[in-house]
């Protein structure tokens, strides 16, 4: 590792404001990446019904649809530190509830789907506000490489987080694992405490929540790289998460077997970690241009099932096609965050995310008739055919190809006044070399 790279990540290591953000959003995603597992089986187990478990999988996903606006314009309105301490505490006390209903046998679908429709509205707060506060805690020349830290989080969270709370499912039970979800929001609401409180206006002199909202999509749909981006990520979406998650373990069952499938997930989340570490050193001008050329090869997985490829090739492509979905996710939030206006990104991330998101249940629900009738093997070909095309088109507007990137300099780095200060910088903070930043998928694109 050079020793201005090396330096930059201590420095970023060293903020005390950063540190208490990214220890708290590790906490916060390790715990929340194992409460769908054992969600699934405490509903399983409790009633027997998959008809309960899409009940209550639904009664979170609308109210963080529908909320999404809301919570990005309350975060430009209000300190995003206090939108995220009061949307993890609640957190806490949702999945807290849901927790003490399996340990104590008195579940009930009323009880559980209500509080997983509230924790669905305080995601909605959370997710703009977590784009929008990394800006306020680190310098511009330096979101490529914080972003990378804050994915290697996501990253293994994802990878290891399933396979615990398995493990705690079997040996204490789904109540556990999810009371483990609810302390980890509690503890995020007490790092995230420790983060500055930036000044906003006075409520009292700014307009209304609606005028907010309204001003919000002005700004997104006079930013055409972003909007231009959004409708990309709505197609992909669209045709990937239903064929990866439904179709993706029937398909590699019938290629090679059940066993395939876990295979497939560990490649892809090591070209996730891989990409991290090489996106972190990654000097660039135009670096969301590059982003969508590394995305097109995420449809890499879907093609390969499609073509009916073995076991090897599936794994290489797997591996291949989490390096650009991770390529492709740091990019798109680094850009966001060099070129949106502070005041402005809460709001313009809820209408990225909310459009980039309705188009999910609509792929889950099509892919089941569609792959009947056409057959599983050409629709996830096809899919992975439109991947491709949706990641790349957004190239053909000029305002996407030439968006610049703000790289970190020498004179820039807030640490680099001589090379001596950076190299005892770096030297002073004991940090391993092996995984330097990992990143994650992009929000949107999943």
């Amino acid at each position: 590792m050079d020793p201005q790279t090396r330096a930059v990540r201590s420095w970023l290591i060293m903020q005390k404001d950063f540190r208490w953000f990214f220890t708290g959003q590790t906490v916060s995603l390790f715990g929340s990446s194992m409460a769908p597992v054992a969600l699934a089986f405490a509903v399983l187990d409790a009633s027997g019904s998959m008809s309960q478990l899409g009940v209550v999988l639904v009664a979170r996903m609308v109210p963080l649809l529908a909320f999404l606006l809301i919570g990005g314009a309350t975060a430009d309105r209000f300190s995003r530190r206090s939108v995220l301490v009061l949307a993890n505490s609640g957190s806490a006390l949702t999945q807290g509830g849901v927790a003490a209903l399996l340990l104590s046998g008195h579940y009930s679908l009323f009880a559980v789907a209500t509080l997983e429709l509230l924790n669905g509205v305080l995601t909605a707060f959370t997710t703009p506000a977590l784009r929008g506060v990394v800006p306020e805690l680190v310098d511009k020349s330096h979101l490529r490489q914080a972003n990378s830290l804050l994915g290697s989080a996501r990253n293994v969270s994802k990878i290891l987080g399933p396979s615990v709370s398995g493990v705690l499912v079997v040996t204490v039970g789904s109540g556990a694992a999810i009371a483990f979800d609810a302390m980890s929001f509690l503890i995020a609401a007490l790092c995230l405490a420790r983060l500055p409180l930036t000044a906003r206006a006075s409520v009292l002199q700014q307009p209304s929540v609606l005028t907010d909202i309204y001003e919000g999509w002005t700004q997104f749909r006079r930013t055409p790289w972003v909007w231009t981006v959004t409708v990309a990520f709505c197609v992909v979406n669209l045709v990937q998460t239903g064929t990866w998650q439904i179709l993706g373990p029937a398909l590699t069952q019938q290629l090679s077997g059940a066993q395939t499938w876990g295979f497939l997930l560990s490649a892809r989340g090591a070209g996730l970690l891989v990409m991290g570490a090489l996106m972190y050193r990654l000097v660039v001008r135009h670096l969301l241009r590059l982003g969508l050329l590394m995305g097109a090869i995420g449809a890499l997985p879907l093609i390969a099932l499609g073509a009916h490829q073995h076991t090897p090739w599936l794994i290489t492509a797997a591996f291949i096609g989490g390096l650009g979905s991770s390529a492709l996710g740091i990019s798109w939030d680094t850009s966001l965050q060099e070129h949106v206006p502070a005041h402005a990104l809460s709001r313009v991330s809820s209408y990225d995310n909310l459009l980039s998101y309705i188009s999910i249940p609509i792929g889950q629900l099509c892919v089941g008739p569609l792959a009947h009738a056409l057959g599983g093997f050409h629709v996830a070909l096809a899919a992975g055919i439109l991947y491709a095309v949706a990641a790349v088109t957004p190239l053909a507007s000029t305002a996407v190809r030439k968006l610049p990137h703000t790289v970190a300099t020498r004179t820039s780095s807030p640490l680099a006044a001589s090379e001596g200060q950076a190299l005892s910088l770096a030297a002073s903070v004991a940090v391993s070399n092996e995984i330097d930043a990992p990143v994650a998928e992009s929000g949107n694109s999943l």
